[in-house]
């Protein structure tokens, strides 16, 4: 059952009127009811509330326009399973106390709201592809034991005018009936700067309307942003992240722990110490780290019984080096300004 305090809230809002705060604790309850595992009482509150018709002074119900068409929340949001864990990654100690923090703060809610406090519950991670941003988001649904979920853009950005505003508003009710992470990738894409002249006024308002709905979430649901480009975003958008955090390139410490890591899943040791590996693969990204070692363990497996885990990595070093030359050259000015010219 729904805690007390709570029904309180409830009818408390039924006898003033409140049609928001009501709306607000309902979602609440069914929060708390879906935690328990109580899913069918859960969905029949959920029903209730989607039927739901504000009330005016007047006693006439005001409904609500706007069609979000025929497209269901699967198109706005991907339900993705945690399992990675905060053990599991590597990070700075910084960072790893920030986000530890964060986490205590939830699994201790009920303490903090004794004291009228709320759980920070907004968090942005920056840095370039293939450093952790999705794998630290997915960490911490999994160290809360909650449901992740990940925005889908292409099923909310909408042609028509209007059309966008309506499908947050209908993922952000859903959403608000949730414990959970609510992850928004590439967020620098829907949460640029309102002033940049190249911008169209929908784009200008779908920003607001996200700000909007993001300071109205409850603090059981984490909202976690991740940029590539951190310059882009509106600097409203900056100041609704209570936690920010930096992840940069790892340095050869970090990736000399990630292959000792993956040497002590695969059971092989590669030939090299990790430590001297890790020092040929500085400049790399952890994405880049992984798919390396990915690499030498297909073609280990490849080459048995006669393999030399040695001489696999020895291979992996060369490709891997004709493709940083090729990517190099592909980056350089010059190669850019004649193939602008052609």
């Amino acid at each position: 059952m729904a805690k007390a305090d709570l029904l309180i809230k409830l009818v408390g809002a039924i006898n003033k009127g409140d049609n928001q705060l009501y709306k607000k604790v309902v979602e609440s309850i069914i929060a708390e009811e879906r935690k328990k595992n109580h899913h069918v009482l859960a969905n029949q509150l959920q029903d209730r509330i989607d039927q739901f018709r504000p009330v005016n002074k007047n006693g006439y119900q005001h409904h609500v326009n706007g069609n979000t068409g025929s497209l269901s929340l699967d198109s706005f949001l991907l339900n993705v399973r945690p399992t990675k864990s905060l053990s599991e990654l590597i990070l700075d100690e910084d960072t790893i106390k920030s986000v530890y923090n964060f986490v205590q703060e939830h699994h201790r809610r009920d303490v903090l709201k004794t004291y009228n406090l709320e759980p920070r519950h907004t968090l942005l991670t920056i840095g370039a592809p293939g450093n952790g941003k999705t794998s630290l988001a997915e960490a911490i649904a999994h160290e809360l034991m909650v449901p992740f979920y990940i925005v889908r853009y292409d099923g909310i950005i909408g042609s028509y005018l209007g059309e966008t505003a309506s499908r947050l508003k209908k993922l952000f009710d859903f959403i608000k009936t949730q414990e959970c992470v609510l992850f928004f990738d590439e967020f620098d894409s829907i949460g640029k700067e309102r002033g940049d002249e190249h911008e169209t006024g929908e784009i200008k308002r779908v920003v607001s309307s996200l700000l909007f709905q993001i300071d109205n979430l409850p603090s059981y649901v984490i909202s976690i942003g991740a940029t590539n480009h951190p310059e882009l975003l509106d600097r409203a958008v900056w100041r609704r992240f209570q936690v920010r955090l930096q992840l940069n390139l790892p340095d050869i410490k970090m990736i000399t722990r990630f292959i000792e890591k993956f040497e002590s899943r695969i059971d092989t040791a590669f030939g090299y110490s990790p430590k001297t590996l890790a020092s040929k693969l500085k400049g790399l990204s952890f994405a880049e780290v992984e798919e390396f070692c990915l690499d030498v363990q297909r073609k280990y497996v490849l080459r048995l019984p006669e393999a030399n885990i040695k001489e696999v990595v020895q291979d992996c070093l060369d490709e891997l080096a004709v493709k940083t030359q090729i990517t190099h050259v592909k980056q350089t000015p010059s190669n850019i300004s004649e193939t602008k010219r052609s």
